[in-house]
C-alpha cells in the first residue's frame, strides 16, 4: 500500500471515534500491536530528541525500501509511533521524504496532544525523515 492509502486508512479507522477519550483507547491498542523490539536497538542512537518520553526507532534498508521499528516506554507514545509506523514502514526513501502526513490533522491528533508530546511527534517524524535522506543518499 502507498502512504496515502495508509493515511486514509487510519483517518477512517479514526472517523468510527466520536469521544477523543475512544481514540486514545485506540492509540493504545495500535501500540500493543508493534513488533517486538529487540533491546539491542535500545540505543543512544536510536532514541528520539524532544521527546519527554523515550522513544527508540530503529531504520533497516532492503532492496529500496525502508523497514521500520519502534518501541516507547509509554502507552500513548508507543501508539503514536505505531501509527507512523503503519503509515511509513516499507517504503522507499523519497516517498517518506514527500510524505505530508496529512492523517495527523485529519485525525485531530496534533491539537489533542500536550505540547510535549507533540513536541515528541514531530522528533519522531524528523527522525524517520532523517533515515530516508540517508538511506536515499546511499542507494
Amino acid at each position: 500500500m502507498t502512504i496515502e492509502e495508509n493515511e486514509l486508512e487510519i483517518i477512517e479507522e479514526f472517523s468510527m471515534f466520536d469521544d477523543w477519550m475512544d481514540k486514545y483507547e485506540f492509540i493504545i491498542e495500535i501500540g500493543k500491536e508493534l513488533s517486538v523490539f529487540e533491546d539491542k536497538f535500545k540505543v543512544e542512537d536510536n532514541l528520539i530528541k524532544g521527546c519527554q518520553s523515550r522513544v527508540w526507532v530503529q531504520a533497516d534498508f532492503k532492496n529500496n525500501i525502508i523497514q521500520l521499528s519502534a518501541d516507547s516506554d509509554a502507552i500513548i507514545t508507543k501508539g503514536i509511533i505505531a501509527l507512523l509506523i503503519r503509515v511509513l514502514n516499507n517504503q522507499k526513501p523519497e516517498d517518506i521524504l514527500q510524505a505530508k502526513l496529512n492523517f495527523i490533522q485529519e485525525i485531530g491528533l496534533e491539537e489533542h496532544l500536550s505540547p510535549t508530546r507533540a513536541n515528541g511527534l514531530v522528533g519522531m517524524v524528523k527522525q524517520i525523515k532523517t533515515y530516508a535522506l540517508a538511506y536515499m543518499a546511499k542507494s
